[in-house]
Protein backbone atom coordinates (compact mmCIF):
# COMPACT_ATOMS: atom_id res chain seq x y z
CA UNK A 1 0.00 0.00 0.00
CA UNK A 2 1.61 3.28 -1.31
CA UNK A 3 0.72 5.98 1.17
CA UNK A 4 1.07 9.42 -0.10
CA UNK A 5 2.16 12.51 2.73
CA UNK A 6 0.45 15.34 0.90
CA UNK A 7 -0.18 19.18 2.76
CA UNK A 8 -1.90 21.47 1.22
CA UNK A 9 0.18 24.30 2.14
CA UNK A 10 3.15 24.94 0.09
CA UNK A 11 6.39 24.30 1.13
CA UNK A 12 8.58 27.24 2.55
CA UNK A 13 11.92 27.87 1.59
CA UNK A 14 14.18 30.30 2.91
CA UNK A 15 17.40 31.42 1.18
CA UNK A 16 19.44 33.44 2.59
CA UNK A 17 21.72 35.55 -0.01
CA UNK A 18 25.28 37.26 1.29
CA UNK A 19 24.63 41.26 1.05
CA UNK A 20 28.44 41.91 1.77
CA UNK A 21 29.80 44.25 -0.98
CA UNK A 22 31.17 43.65 -4.54
CA UNK A 23 34.67 42.49 -3.96
CA UNK A 24 34.76 42.41 -0.12
CA UNK A 25 34.99 38.66 -0.43
CA UNK A 26 38.35 38.49 -1.51
CA UNK A 27 40.13 41.31 0.47
CA UNK A 28 42.46 40.50 3.28
CA UNK A 29 44.10 42.92 6.01
CA UNK A 30 47.77 43.36 6.87
CA UNK A 31 48.80 42.37 10.25
CA UNK A 32 51.24 44.65 12.23
CA UNK A 33 54.15 42.60 12.03
CA UNK A 34 54.05 42.36 7.85
CA UNK A 35 53.08 46.26 7.74
CA UNK A 36 56.53 46.69 10.01
CA UNK A 37 58.40 44.05 7.83
CA UNK A 38 57.40 45.80 4.53
CA UNK A 39 59.05 49.57 6.07
CA UNK A 40 61.93 47.71 7.06
CA UNK A 41 62.71 46.35 3.71
CA UNK A 42 62.04 49.38 2.34
CA UNK A 43 63.87 51.21 4.50
CA UNK A 44 66.97 48.96 3.67
CA UNK A 45 66.39 49.21 -0.44
CA UNK A 46 66.39 52.86 0.09
CA UNK A 47 69.77 52.66 1.61
CA UNK A 48 71.35 50.33 -0.36
CA UNK A 49 70.31 52.58 -3.35
CA UNK A 50 71.89 55.44 -1.68
CA UNK A 51 75.02 54.09 -0.83
CA UNK A 52 75.44 52.92 -4.04
CA UNK A 53 74.70 56.25 -5.94
CA UNK A 54 77.27 58.12 -3.62
CA UNK A 55 79.98 55.53 -4.01
CA UNK A 56 79.57 55.93 -8.15
CA UNK A 57 79.49 59.93 -7.23
CA UNK A 58 82.67 59.91 -5.38
CA UNK A 59 84.04 57.49 -7.94
CA UNK A 60 83.59 59.90 -10.86
CA UNK A 61 84.26 62.89 -8.60
CA UNK A 62 87.55 60.72 -7.84
CA UNK A 63 88.31 59.88 -11.58
CA UNK A 64 87.50 63.39 -12.87
CA UNK A 65 89.98 64.96 -10.05
CA UNK A 66 92.27 62.26 -11.44
CA UNK A 67 92.24 63.21 -15.05
CA UNK A 68 92.49 66.81 -14.28
CA UNK A 69 95.78 66.10 -12.03
CA UNK A 70 97.41 64.00 -15.10
CA UNK A 71 96.22 66.86 -17.33
CA UNK A 72 98.20 69.74 -15.60
CA UNK A 73 100.98 66.92 -14.98
CA UNK A 74 101.64 66.74 -18.70
CA UNK A 75 101.25 70.22 -19.36
CA UNK A 76 104.09 71.04 -16.96
CA UNK A 77 105.69 68.56 -18.40
CA UNK A 78 105.37 69.66 -21.94
CA UNK A 79 106.43 73.11 -20.74
CA UNK A 80 109.29 72.19 -18.99
CA UNK A 81 110.52 69.81 -22.22
CA UNK A 82 109.91 73.27 -24.55
CA UNK A 83 112.19 74.93 -22.43
CA UNK A 84 114.95 71.98 -21.84
CA UNK A 85 114.62 71.36 -25.53
CA UNK A 86 115.35 74.64 -26.99
CA UNK A 87 119.00 74.96 -24.39
CA UNK A 88 121.24 77.50 -26.17
CA UNK A 89 125.01 76.63 -25.64
CA UNK A 90 124.95 80.94 -25.00
CA UNK A 91 128.49 82.29 -23.97
CA UNK A 92 129.11 85.89 -22.63
CA UNK A 93 131.75 86.79 -25.36
CA UNK A 94 133.09 85.51 -28.57
CA UNK A 95 135.78 84.56 -27.00
CA UNK A 96 134.74 82.52 -24.05
CA UNK A 97 134.99 78.22 -25.26
CA UNK A 98 132.00 77.86 -22.37
CA UNK A 99 128.64 77.88 -22.97
CA UNK A 100 126.67 79.08 -19.86
CA UNK A 101 124.58 76.26 -17.67
CA UNK A 102 124.41 75.75 -13.97
CA UNK A 103 123.03 72.83 -12.97
CA UNK A 104 122.37 71.55 -9.22
CA UNK A 105 120.31 68.85 -7.60
CA UNK A 106 117.67 70.90 -6.69
CA UNK A 107 118.02 73.57 -9.65
CA UNK A 108 119.02 74.49 -12.40
CA UNK A 109 120.16 77.68 -14.39
CA UNK A 110 120.48 77.88 -18.38
CA UNK A 111 119.52 80.05 -21.37
CA UNK A 112 117.05 78.77 -23.83
CA UNK A 113 115.77 79.90 -27.75
CA UNK A 114 112.37 79.24 -26.14
CA UNK A 115 110.50 81.59 -24.23
CA UNK A 116 106.69 82.14 -22.77
CA UNK A 117 106.83 85.30 -22.16
CA UNK A 118 107.54 86.43 -25.15
CA UNK A 119 105.27 83.69 -26.96
CA UNK A 120 107.65 81.20 -27.64
CA UNK A 121 110.25 82.76 -29.40
CA UNK A 122 113.27 84.58 -28.41
CA UNK A 123 116.40 84.04 -25.95
CA UNK A 124 115.55 83.91 -22.13
CA UNK A 125 117.44 83.28 -18.93
CA UNK A 126 115.69 79.92 -17.42
CA UNK A 127 115.71 78.75 -13.25
CA UNK A 128 114.00 75.96 -12.71
CA UNK A 129 113.67 75.59 -8.41
CA UNK A 130 111.89 75.19 -5.51
CA UNK A 131 110.24 78.11 -3.26
CA UNK A 132 108.66 77.44 0.02
CA UNK A 133 105.01 77.35 -0.09
CA UNK A 134 102.28 78.67 2.47
CA UNK A 135 101.61 74.72 3.68
CA UNK A 136 104.92 74.38 4.40
CA UNK A 137 105.52 72.35 1.44
CA UNK A 138 107.85 73.30 -1.84
CA UNK A 139 106.65 74.72 -5.02
CA UNK A 140 108.09 74.28 -8.40
CA UNK A 141 108.26 77.88 -9.99
CA UNK A 142 110.35 78.26 -13.57
CA UNK A 143 111.75 81.62 -13.88
CA UNK A 144 113.08 83.04 -16.80
CA UNK A 145 114.63 86.69 -17.47
CA UNK A 146 114.54 88.81 -20.91
CA UNK A 147 117.16 90.00 -22.18
CA UNK A 148 119.83 87.87 -21.34
CA UNK A 149 122.30 88.96 -19.08
CA UNK A 150 124.40 85.99 -17.17
CA UNK A 151 126.75 88.63 -14.84
CA UNK A 152 125.03 90.12 -11.86
CA UNK A 153 126.16 93.51 -12.23
CA UNK A 154 125.76 94.36 -16.24
CA UNK A 155 123.16 96.45 -15.74
CA UNK A 156 119.35 96.34 -14.52
CA UNK A 157 118.03 92.71 -14.24
CA UNK A 158 115.53 92.97 -17.48
CA UNK A 159 112.24 91.65 -17.48
CA UNK A 160 111.52 88.73 -15.32
CA UNK A 161 108.06 86.51 -16.09
CA UNK A 162 107.41 83.44 -13.21
CA UNK A 163 105.01 81.04 -12.96
CA UNK A 164 104.20 78.71 -10.32
CA UNK A 165 104.29 74.61 -12.26
CA UNK A 166 103.06 72.73 -9.35
CA UNK A 167 101.91 73.29 -5.90
CA UNK A 168 102.69 70.87 -2.36
CA UNK A 169 106.23 68.79 -4.02
CA UNK A 170 107.95 67.00 -1.38
CA UNK A 171 110.96 67.87 -3.26
CA UNK A 172 112.94 68.60 -6.67
CA UNK A 173 115.71 66.40 -7.85
CA UNK A 174 117.65 66.92 -11.14
CA UNK A 175 120.17 64.70 -12.58
CA UNK A 176 122.02 65.37 -16.18
CA UNK A 177 123.09 62.95 -18.83
CA UNK A 178 127.14 62.96 -19.32
CA UNK A 179 126.95 62.82 -23.65
CA UNK A 180 130.54 62.33 -23.12
CA UNK A 181 130.12 59.04 -21.10
CA UNK A 182 130.59 55.18 -22.82
CA UNK A 183 127.49 54.20 -20.84
CA UNK A 184 124.60 56.33 -19.94
CA UNK A 185 125.72 58.07 -16.69
CA UNK A 186 124.00 60.54 -14.33
CA UNK A 187 125.36 63.22 -13.02
CA UNK A 188 124.13 64.99 -10.02
CA UNK A 189 125.34 68.45 -10.34
CA UNK A 190 126.95 69.75 -14.02
CA UNK A 191 128.84 73.30 -14.35
CA UNK A 192 129.31 74.23 -18.35
CA UNK A 193 132.03 76.38 -17.43
CA UNK A 194 133.70 73.09 -16.10
CA UNK A 195 132.39 70.60 -18.84
CA UNK A 196 132.94 72.65 -21.72
CA UNK A 197 129.18 71.15 -22.96
CA UNK A 198 125.53 71.17 -22.38
CA UNK A 199 124.30 67.50 -20.92
CA UNK A 200 122.13 65.66 -23.23
CA UNK A 201 119.28 65.96 -21.08
CA UNK A 202 118.09 66.66 -17.74
CA UNK A 203 116.07 64.69 -15.94
CA UNK A 204 113.58 66.00 -13.71
CA UNK A 205 111.80 64.36 -10.47
CA UNK A 206 109.74 65.66 -8.08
Amino acid sequence: MNLTRWSGYPERRRVFHNRLPAGAAGAAGFTLVEVVLALTIFALMGAILYGAFSLSHRAVEKSQANATQNQKQRSVADLLGSYIRSTFPYRESAQETAAFFQGEADSVTFVSAYSQGMGGRGMAKIQIATDEGGDGRAILKLEETTPVRINADAGAAGQIYSVVLQNGIKELRLAYLDPQADQETWEERWDGSERKTLPRAVRITY
